[in-house]
């Protein structure tokens, strides 16, 4: 049984294709690509049929990352095929929440960097690099990268019940 995780920010041109990316990786590295689906959205559908912005893709790799992604917009039907809904930030999160047609759905929304090991302390959000420079990019990147081994930890530790 395949899980299914997705990442959300505001447009899905930024941050979550780039977790979704750098996720991918992680999951292909850890053998378990057969096992696991993961894709993107955005909270808004501004950018809808855009590919990612030209400061990810370069980012992503230059960093290694292979990117092919057109930006879409989070339905609240995707909820039932969903295990995981994975905000970039607060306000992601809280909107999630808001579409979540059941409790249990609301449940599955969880913040990335709540991932991160070390914890990141109280302030898990991953900044918008959209309206900044390149840095920006870099500084989500590394993020991204933080917190993807306690995501695939906890995935793993997901997928692994479901085969016991």
């Amino acid at each position: 049984m395949t899980y299914r995780v997705c990442f959300v920010c505001t447009g899905n041109i930024c941050r979550s294709p780039m977790a979704e990316a750098v996720f991918r990786a992680r999951v292909a590295e850890a053998g378990l690509d057969a096992l696991v689906e993961v894709d993107s959205a955005g909270t808004g559908g501004w950018h809808e049929g855009e590919g990612a912005d030209p400061r990810t893709v370069a980012v992503l790799e230059e960093n290694g990352y292979a990117i092919d992604h057109t930006a879409r917009q989070f339905q609240p039907s995707w909820f039932s095929r969903l295990d995981l809904v994975v905000a970039l930030d607060s306000g992601h999160l809280r909107a999630l929440r808001r579409l979540a047609p059941t409790e249990q759905d609301a449940e599955k929304v969880r913040l990335l960097r709540s991932y991160a090991r070390p914890s990141p302390g109280h302030d898990l959000d991953v900044p918008d690099p959209y309206y900044g420079g390149r840095e920006g990019f870099d500084e989500c990147l590394e993020m991204v990268e933080e917190a993807s081994s306690g995501l695939l930890a906890a995935i793993r530790e997901q997928v692994e019940g479901r085969a016991a």
